[in-house]
């Protein structure tokens, strides 16, 4: 299983010579078996295939997008990729706007509760009170790996779902304000990246677990 960042607020510095563009908001190409799957397509569509081009993945592939909640950063580049992918299923909150939902043309799949979207890879369904979000649960050799978008619902809460399938190993995406770091205590991997406030708190907080996010990084799980 490999996940690349492929839309983040900056460019992991490995990867600054590739001609990689930065942009507030969150995209990611998840890999597993003969399956390609984004998750948030950014804000700016130029920006999502600009670097998805560098990148070297075809806009053709994903089979399935994830969309973890409305917002523009996240939810903005879609119609520029859809676009060029007719065939791809989208995976939407069903309580996302019917304005959103009537520009989609592709198959929608609405997401009320967790469900697996493919082998290995579940959302942990709609959550939150405020914000709705999803984000996704990864099944590695390690354990759980989650995949948030801005974790508008609270890290807590989406630990707490996520951990239903599994001990989580690692966190990786957006953090938001999240601050209550004895919660990630035994979090073997975290990158947390884009709208996280206290980046630099988690970042010297666990020196171990930590790993520096970016477009162009690349994670690989067994």
């Amino acid at each position: 299983m490999k996940i690349t960042t492929v839309y983040d607020n900056e460019v992991y510095p490995d990867a600054s010579a590739t001609g990689l563009k930065s942009e507030w908001g969150f995209s990611c190409l998840i890999e597993v078996s003969s399956e390609r799957i984004l998750f948030d397509t950014g804000g700016d569509g130029s920006i999502l295939l600009h670097n998805m081009e560098r990148l070297g993945i075809d806009p053709e592939a994903p089979g399935k997008v994830v969309l973890s909640h409305e917002h523009w950063d996240h939810a903005g580049g879609i119609p520029d990729l859809l676009d060029l992918n007719r065939d791809a299923e989208i995976y939407l909150l069903a309580s996302f706007s019917e304005s959103f939902k009537s520009k989609i043309r592709n198959p929608v799949i609405e997401v009320h509760g967790p469900a697996e979207i493919y082998d290995r890879v579940h959302t942990t369904g709609e959550l939150g009170s405020g914000i709705k979000e999803q984000s996704l649960v990864l099944d590695t050799k390690n354990g759980i790996v989650v995949v948030t978008g801005c974790a508008h619902p609270g890290i807590e809460a989406i630990m707490g779902r996520a951990s239903e399938f599994g001990e989580i190993y690692g966190i990786m995406g957006g953090f938001h304000g999240f601050c209550d770091y004895p919660v990630l205590k035994g979090v073997e991997f975290l990158s947390p990246c884009h709208c996280t406030q206290h980046l630099r708190e988690i970042a010297s907080s666990f020196p171990d677990a930590y790993q520096r996010n970016g477009v162009g990084r690349v994670f690989a799980f067994e």
